[in-house]
């Protein structure tokens, strides 16, 4: 078989199989950026490492919890670059421009993200969101998503004790926050 048939046959396979889950992924980024563009260019992205890497998905297992691992790996790493990049003032270089709190606070919050926020938090959600990474990630996958242990570890790259322990102490940890 050519190259251009193979590549054509792994993009229908690609579209049949994964383009429908797009619906079950979005509102998992949706929660995990707490932003509607950033939940947008997260599975955008979880969609293009998934094409790139179609060709090692093995079938007959499990496609959702694949695409979730891609999607809570890209979120990941994504936190993990903002971390290391400098603060950047929302208006650019410019130094003259008055920064008081007021001012700074509506233009880094959108009326957009204000009003969805007051929609999706609950007291639960903000100490979730908290909590460390490898925490709320378990929790949010057992307890949010209702995936089972054995489909937490292989989403999240960890063995299945990590994942029982993790789940375990963050719901610890959540409990406190919330008692508080």
């Amino acid at each position: 078989m050519s190259i251009v048939a193979n590549t054509l046959d792994r993009h229908r396979s690609f579209e049949q199989e994964v383009i429908p889950l797009r619906s079950q992924l979005y509102p998992a980024a949706l929660r995990m950026t707490r932003n509607r563009a950033d939940a947008e260019d997260l599975v955008q992205e979880t969609f293009a490492r998934a094409y790139a890497a179609f060709g090692q998905f093995a079938p007959g297992t499990n496609l959702r919890a694949w695409l979730h691992r891609i999607l809570a790996n890209a979120f990941i790493n994504t936190c993990r670059k903002r971390g290391r990049e400098p603060v950047q003032a929302p208006w650019g270089d410019a130094l003259d421009m008055p920064a008081s709190p007021r001012l700074l606070t509506r233009l880094a919050r959108s009326a957009e993200d204000e009003a969805l926020e007051q929609l999706t938090d609950s007291d639960a959600m903000r100490a979730l969101r908290g909590l460390p990474a490898e925490f709320s990630a378990a929790i949010y996958l057992a307890d949010v998503e209702g995936y089972p242990y054995r489909e937490i570890a292989e989403i999240l790259g960890t063995p299945i004790g990590t994942v029982m322990s993790r789940l375990h102490r963050g719901r610890r940890k959540l409990r406190e926050v919330l008692a508080a």
